[in-house]
Formats: structure tokens, sequence, C-alpha cells
């Protein structure tokens, strides 16, 4: 921040904020992707009608990962469980929940490595999008750079450090996106 001149501070950290957003959110969109493994994370994105209000799974039960193929369901309510296995039943999820009265178990399939390919697909394209964000959120603060140069508030030489430093900014969190997706592949991949 030391070579952005003070008035394009606020527009730099908001920037800023917007990309580490965008990184977060990829990461809660890639955790609710299948890759063949077990995770309390594929369950984040379902919401139970629960007393007539949309809730989310983690409110109305403890999810669990006994082992790398299965994942319990416990409800907080006992009244809540046809509610939950509704839910994922109709899901994206594509798993045939097992309700035993007490709780629901989900055992999660082995991917085919023809699916694999699939989620890789899947997982690059949602990659770009974030990419294609954070370059977005780089516009919006480029146009703000110009326009303070335009009215006299920065120098060329300020605008083209603060350029430089938010171009810098920008590369670090595409290459976070990167980093995010090739962990996501990998995990996806490894049988």
């Amino acid at each position: 921040m030391s070579n952005i001149p003070p008035p394009l501070q606020p527009a730099f950290k908001e920037a800023e904020d917007k990309m580490a957003k965008s990184l977060e959110k990829l990461g809660q969109e890639l955790s609710s992707i299948r890759s063949g493994r077990a995770t309390g994370n594929l369950l984040d994105h379902i919401k139970v009608e629960y007393y007539g209000t949309m809730t989310p799974m983690k409110q109305v039960a403890a999810v669990s990962v006994p082992d790398g193929r299965t994942i319990e369901i416990k409800p907080w309510d006992a009244g809540a469980l046809q509610a939950i296995e509704k839910a994922i039943q109709l899901s994206d999820l594509k798993l045939t929940p097992n309700n035993d009265g007490k709780l629901i178990r989900l055992v999660i399939p082995m991917l085919t490595e023809e699916r694999r390919k699939e989620m890789v697909k899947v997982v690059r394209k949602l990659a770009e999008d974030f990419r294609v964000a954070i370059r977005n959120d780089r516009r919006d603060a480029m146009e703000k750079i110009k326009k303070a140069e335009k009215d006299k508030v920065l120098t060329e030489d300020q605008k083209k450090l603060a350029e430089g430093a938010l171009q810098g900014v920008t590369d670090l969190y595409v290459k976070k996106v990167d980093d995010t997706l090739a962990a996501k592949e990998k995990e996806i991949l490894t049988v």
C-alpha cells in the first residue's frame, strides 16, 4: 500500500477486499464439488425445509465423516430426519440417503475416470469465472486511478505506481486461484 497515493487507498483496499472475497467464495464452491471422498462440506449448500423455513443443513444436524466414503447426518431434532432425507434426494449430489430412523448415512461412490475428467472441466470453468471476477475488480480500480489522474489528484508517476501496485495484487490473487484450482484437480484425480 506504500506505493498507493493516499486519495486512492480506499479504492485500492476495496479492490483487494473484493479479490479476497472472490478467492474465499471459490474455496467454498470447490469444497462442495464431489471428489470421490466424503467431506462434510458437500452438504454446505443444501437447505432443509425445517418448520416452514429453508435452513442450512449445519443448523439442523451434526454432520460427521466416520471414514473416507461415508457421511453421517444426525439431526438435532428427530422430526427433521424426513426433511433432511428429502433435501438430499432433491439436491444435485445424486446420492441416496440411508435413513435408519436415528441418522442418515450417505455413501460416496468411487468416481469413474470419465467422471473425474468431467469434474476437472467443471472446476477449471469455475476457476476461470473467478479469474474474470478478479480482473473485473482490477478494471474498476483502474478506472478510479485514471479518473483521479484526469481530475489532477494524481501525477502521471503516481498513476503508474498505483497501476503497477494494483496489477501486482491482481497477479497475486490470480495465482492463488490457480493454486486452489491445482489442489482441487489433484484431489479429484487422485484415486
